[in-house]
């Protein structure tokens, strides 16, 4: 296993950090949104499989990765 983040976790990561400042709700919507409007498909996968794979994530990060998920 390496100690060395993905590209996509890392980014999303940022993200969700942008939009921490709102309510839970409304932040994990926003960065469903903005990674289904501005992201590869190959990207989003690859993200959804790590965090598949049980890499740990920021929680609102998680809670946009399961609205990606009901896509």
């Amino acid at each position: 296993m390496s100690d060395t983040i993905s590209p996509e976790m890392r980014l999303a990561g940022d993200i969700a950090a942008q939009f921490r400042h709102r309510p839970a709700d409304e932040a994990a919507a926003a960065i469903a949104t903005h990674i289904r409007q501005f992201w590869d498909p190959r990207m989003r996968r690859h993200l959804l499989a790590e965090l598949a794979a049980g890499v740990a994530v920021d929680p609102l990060l998680a809670a946009a990765a399961a609205r990606l998920r009901e896509e």
